[in-house]
């Protein structure tokens, strides 16, 4: 995948995803599909291989979160349905449901729209500024000491700005154009999958 323009492919289906959101009439709950949505969020994965060992954990965890929701994908067709059926079967905060792995995909998302946010309005070739910060923002909050101290220990070994655009196959124009399109897309959908959970009272900080 890392060879196919991954940014460009993340881009566009996160594009496709916040086009049928914003589609949807004011007022009213969008019933986003879950195959594209599930499809859209696996093509993240890659980023966060991209970035190495200090994000080992997102990626292993992030990735297992991903394939469950393309496994209901085969049987439930749209987010708020698959929420309510475990709201029904009061099951959402239990490890392994479908609704708390979509919160966790949720951060992943907007761990890497808040990364590229920074790498935008960074200077230098340094990702160590823009990873730390986007971790703290997103994931730190639930992370505990263990966690948190290898990540930051694992800051060191990120690859530099250059060496992930090589391995994403793209150069700082075209890199920044398609970081930007997700950046706006993602932001649509992180605000989207926020208000399926705070509609049905559910919260977004657990």
């Amino acid at each position: 995948m890392e060879g196919a323009k991954t940014l460009k492919v993340m881009a566009e289906a996160f594009k496709e995803l916040a086009e049928k959101i914003n589609q949807c009439p004011d007022g009213e709950e969008a019933r986003l599909e879950l195959v594209p949505f599930s499809r859209a969020c696996s093509l993240v994965s890659p980023l966060f291989r991209c970035l190495g060992i200090a994000f080992k954990f997102a990626e292993l965890d992030y990735v297992a979160k991903v394939n469950d929701l393309v496994e209901a994908s085969k049987s439930i067709s749209v987010l708020p349905l698959m929420m309510d059926g475990d709201i029904e079967t009061d099951c959402v905060r239990k490890a392994g449901s479908h609704t708390r792995n979509l919160l966790r995909v949720k951060r992943g998302i907007d761990m890497v729209k808040v990364l590229f946010e920074h790498i935008i309005s960074s200077e230098g070739n340094s990702l160590k500024d823009p990873a730390s910060k986007a971790y703290t923002q997103v994931f730190a909050p639930y992370h505990g000491w263990a966690i948190r101290k290898a990540v930051a220990a694992g800051m060191y070994a990120l690859p530099t700005k250059a060496q992930l655009l090589n391995k994403l196959n793209e150069d700082e124009t075209s890199a920044r154009i398609q970081m930007q399109n997700y950046v706006l897309s993602a932001n649509a959908v992180v605000k989207y999958v926020d208000q399926l959970f705070n509609s049905r009272e559910l919260g977004i900080d657990w």
